[in-house]
């Protein structure tokens, strides 16, 4: 009765207009919290759940520890995915996965187009491993996705994560004379002195490792990666001078080529330390601004 009394109430001393039902409200997207910062915090195994769900997660995380083995049609290199993303994606500033799955569907300027989580996995299996892409609805791509979203339990839709990609560096010119003796200091003993990988470590050029379209060809993304993960056993023992040195030396190596490069960045956004030249504009120096 009260609902009715005041719904004639408003009528009676309404205009026509006033009392023309309301248009229906704009739908509202789902709150991001954009410019949040969470700590990393990576769930241990205690925590995987039991059942079918466990057991996505725990397939999930095999398979990007053990790509090449698990799934040589689609990576047929020597790198597996945790060559990069670190202690199964849980370390900080070595491009965790923890946080991954609560950004995702996301913009990627790389394609020009917005991305869902497949694509992204996708293209590291295209670029990164050099091999090809993954049925997006298949249940390998499932349980990986499974896996990220596991570890990204807690983390708020749009939020960052501490220590998630890599860490920004002031951009610096590499000197590859400096970089192949350091890298023969440094590295050659668990990469191999012809950077084909050994039984500890992946190849860093050649034929098995990454190709020219993957991230880890620009200068300064290997930079970040060397300096505050490399050496293995001492990350952080080199300066941002000596990572530029061995990354400038690493990107300059051969490695297989990637079809359609040419069609990255379309926007002519492309960062000014790609390695090769795309159709919206062309390479810039690597150690402009």
């Amino acid at each position: 009765m009260l609902a009715a009394s005041l719904i004639g109430c408003r009528r009676a001393g309404s205009s026509d207009a006033a009392s023309a039902p309301a248009a229906p409200a704009a739908p509202v997207a789902p709150t991001k919290a954009v410019g949040l910062v969470v700590p990393l915090r990576a769930p241990n195994d205690s925590e995987i759940p039991s059942g079918a769900l466990g057991t996505s997660v725990r397939r999930g995380r095999a398979l990007l520890a053990a790509t090449r083995d698990s799934l040589p049609a689609f990576a047929p290199g020597k790198l597996r995915c945790v060559s990069c993303h670190l202690d199964e994606g849980r370390r900080a500033n070595a491009s965790p996965f923890v946080g991954v799955y609560a950004r995702y569907p996301n913009y990627n300027a790389r394609s020009g187009h917005p991305y869902t989580i497949q694509d992204r996995i996708n293209d590291c299996f295209r670029r990164s491993l050099n091999g090809r892409a993954l049925p997006a609805d298949g249940s390998d791509m499932r349980d990986m996705v499974v896996y990220f979203a596991w570890l990204s339990h807690g983390v708020p839709v749009g939020a960052a994560v501490e220590g998630q990609g890599l860490p920004k560096l002031t951009p610096l010119a590499g000197d590859t004379a400096s970089g192949r003796a350091l890298f023969g200091e440094q590295c050659a003993r668990c990469h191999g002195a012809d950077g084909a990988g050994t039984a500890v470590a992946p190849p860093l050029w050649g034929r098995a490792s990454f190709n020219i379209g993957a991230g880890m060809s620009r200068l300064r993304t290997a930079a970040a990666f060397i300096r505050y993960n490399m050496p293995f056993d001492r990350p952080g023992s080199l300066t941002d001078q000596q990572a530029f040195d061995v990354a400038a030396f690493v990107t300059s190596r051969p490695r297989p080529d990637f079809a359609g490069k040419e069609n990255d960045w379309p926007n002519g956004d492309a960062p000014p330390d790609v390695a090769y030249r795309t159709r919206a504009a062309p390479r810039k120096s690597a150690g402009s601004q």
